[in-house]
């Protein structure tokens, strides 16, 4: 069964397709099933739970129909191997609502850490999930029970239904907060915009640190719509634009600001991306628009490497 088109999804929709953890398992069996396809073909073995027999180990974790299948020996990995802590944090602040009356950031973000909760349900790892805009909102810690798995999605439903309610964004304070409340050596995985004020980038830097200082492994998935946010593509006529966090609004043509927009946007961008590569977080750009594959590929390929 096809995955249905999530951009298209109303409340009522979805619970007709049985709830978010329905559909976040549709999305990544796609996603498997697509990498059985690419270069990328040994990481849907790894997802399945088994790892490549290495020469000389006992004979008796092999999963022969496996093997019937692929000619190729495979170990059954069991729940001592898999013990990952995951804590999946979003920004749900007024300017995760962009763009209005189409699928936005905060809906795209919903998604994925649906997803990746899924992913990490069927490697048997505990997941937690944290929200907030202006302070922590929701903070579930990391556990890898159903009980748990259902509290998870349904706090994840509430932000699907939810509407913008002008609320600032202070990152670097709930990162702090994350930071001081993860007491075991974790996976952190964000989605945010990283929209901030001016004068907060270097609290936001700082923050980063904290968490790499506490020996967090980040992934930082940066969440914007990128034909309207980083290349600022409208069309060539007077619009109205309204920051979703404070209600200011101005009227201008588009074209008039676009050069001086996108030189900003790039510095920004880049300053945060190469702070992130000095303190060895994983920068990856998920543009809205261009589905989950680019937030899934780069977390199994993470997960592998800590394993």
């Amino acid at each position: 069964m096809l995955a249905p088109d999530v951009t298209k999804l109303d409340p009522e929709q979805l619970r007709q397709y049985g709830g978010l953890e329905l559909l976040a398992r549709q999305v990544v069996e796609g996603f498997i099933v697509g990498l059985h396809k690419s270069p990328f073909h040994g990481f849907s073995v790894e997802f399945a739970e088994h790892r490549l027999y290495n020469q000389g180990e006992a004979t008796r974790h092999i999963d022969w129909k496996l093997y019937g299948r692929t000619d190729r020996l495979y170990i059954k990995r069991y729940e001592e191997e898999t013990n990952l802590r995951c804590q999946l944090v979003i920004d749900t602040s007024g300017s995760m609502y962009y763009p209005l009356k189409q699928f936005n950031k905060l809906q795209f973000s919903v998604y994925a850490t649906a997803a990746i909760a899924y992913m990490l349900k069927g490697q048997r790892d505990a997941a937690g999930l944290a929200t907030y805009s202006d302070r922590i909102n929701q903070f579930l810690p990391a556990r890898s029970s159903g009980v748990h798995q259902k509290q998870m999605n349904a706090t994840l439903e509430q932000l699907l239904v939810s509407t913008p309610t002008g609320t600032p964004t202070s990152t670097a304070s709930a990162l702090h907060e994350i930071a001081e409340r993860m007491h075991k050596r974790s996976m952190i995985v964000i989605f945010s915009d990283m929209f901030q004020a001016g004068n907060e980038t270097e609290e936001l830097f700082e923050a980063l640190q904290h968490l790499k200082f506490n020996k967090h492994e980040v992934m930082l998935f940066h969440t914007v719509d990128e034909i309207e946010e980083l290349n600022f593509s409208f069309d060539n006529r007077p619009h109205k634009f309204v920051d979703l966090e404070t209600g200011t609004s101005i009227k201008l043509n588009p074209n008039e600001i676009k050069d001086s927009y996108i030189d900003q946007t790039l510095l920004w961008r880049d300053a945060i991306k190469n702070r992130c590569i000095q303190y060895k977080i994983d920068f990856i750009e998920a543009d809205i628009r261009k589905g989950f594959n680019q937030v899934l590929l780069p977390y199994l390929i993470k997960r592998k490497k800590m394993r």
